[in-house]
């Protein structure tokens, strides 16, 4: 893997020459997935942020899992494809990646926001630093003094353990994330499974620069009862409790076999 890695590298540096370079015709060098599900409020200003990335070359692709809503139609416009795949976080990032051309992989959630300048941050990192994946350091669209702490938490636990939450925006060099197999098929924590499966092949490069994801969840069920319940389900998937059950517990539905 140490000579894909290193080729991989050459690819990446030149992909930073590209982007300055305005070579339209190009493949793109990172693509961007981002998963949706009846997103219609909010997805046409999450688009509209990414359209900067999108017109220096970076590839915005939208894996939508049946919206019920106008989500799909709002996003067409605004990204280089909407792909329809079976509900399900992992389900929808693995489809996104199978169709993705660019070397390097970002998955983000569809409420959070990236830096301006994302796309160097990535390029730039990686190929500096040698890692084959990473995240952003996150914070939390809120003044909630606990949300702020929350976060900061996140990114230091993040530092010390090597495991990125989706949250965080992970990026990962395409060979690489194929080899590992993709996302675990998991209704809940396949963003926490992936990252131990890449720990393996190495340390995240850890930017320091925030994505800034929605405080909604955390104000509609109560700030207090969120973050604990986040922390008592987290310690239970890592006692080995069934992702499904857990899945239930944060609140999502899971299909009956």
């Amino acid at each position: 893997m140490g000579g894909a890695l290193s080729r991989l590298d050459e690819a990446v540096s030149a992909s930073v020459a590209g982007v300055s370079d305005g070579a339209e015709t190009a493949m793109p060098k990172l693509s961007l997935i981002l998963p949706t599900l009846n997103e219609a409020v909010d997805i046409g200003a999450t688009l509209e942020a990414l359209q900067p990335l999108r017109w220096r070359g970076v590839e915005i692709l939208v894996v939508d899992g049946g919206s019920a809503d106008r989500t799909t139609a709002i996003a067409s416009p605004l990204s280089d494809a909407v792909i329809t795949a079976p509900r399900g976080r992992a389900a929808q990032m693995n489809a996104g990646a199978a169709r993705a051309r660019g070397d390097v992989l970002l998955f983000l959630h569809a409420d959070t926001r990236l830096p301006p300048d994302a796309d160097r941050l990535i390029l730039d990192g990686l190929a500096v630093s040698g890692r084959s994946w990473g995240r952003f350091d996150v914070a939390i669209a809120s003044s909630h003094p606990l949300l702020r702490l929350a976060a900061g938490l996140m990114n230091r636990r993040s530092r010390l353990t090597g495991i990125a939450t989706g949250d965080q925006a992970i990026f990962v060099r395409r060979d690489v994330f194929q080899s590992c197999g993709g996302y675990p098929n998991l209704p809940l924590m396949e963003d926490i499974a992936i990252s131990g499966v890449l720990k393996r092949v190495g340390r995240p490069l850890c930017l320091s620069q925030q994505v800034v994801t929605s405080a909604r969840r955390w104000e509609r069920q109560g700030v207090v009862r969120t973050i604990f319940l986040m922390w008592r389900l987290r310690l239970a998937y890592f006692l080995g409790a069934d992702p499904a059950q857990l899945a239930e517990r944060y609140g999502y539905p899971v299909k009956k076999s």
